[in-house]
């Protein structure tokens, strides 16, 4: 029995006996059934917003929890080739020579032959030519 339950036995009984509600003890009697009746609404509210809240807490909690999962990208442990978890994507790194600071390249980045550093602002260029002499891959203009 909770205590919205127990005010409304106790408030039944009260009426059941047929007090006197003239005399002063009825009087407190009757006062303070209805200050119990009050607080205990109150009560009431107060369990049923925090109910409300908890929910609210619980969806932001797992919706921040997808975007921590989103933003870091959090590596599976899986080392499964079929995963569709994993990320077959490959990124190079490179290093600016002005701020030495370290960069992460993907396939497309690369393609454009040449980045600013994030870091610094300084031209990145790359170029893929072939140095080998023999390379059948080559074209004339590469040699």
């Amino acid at each position: 029995m909770d205590i919205c339950e127990k005010i409304a036995y106790i408030d039944g009984l009260t009426e059941g006996l047929d007090l006197d509600k003239t005399t002063k003890e009825g009087k407190i009697l009757v006062a303070v059934i209805d200050l119990l009746k009050d607080i205990t609404e109150e009560i009431c509210d107060i369990e049923d917003a925090c109910d409300d809240m908890s929910e609210q807490i619980d969806a932001v909690d797992e919706d921040l929890a997808n975007l921590e999962d989103f933003v870091f990208e959090e590596d599976c442990d899986c080392c499964d080739d079929d995963c569709d978890c994993c990320d077959d994507e490959d990124l190079y790194e490179v290093e600016c020579p002005n701020c030495h600071d370290t960069i992460y390249l993907d396939e497309d980045m690369l393609e454009d032959e040449g980045i600013d550093c994030p870091n610094c602002g300084t031209p990145l260029e790359f170029d893929f030519g072939c140095d080998c002499e023999d390379c059948a891959d080559c074209d004339e203009e590469d040699k």
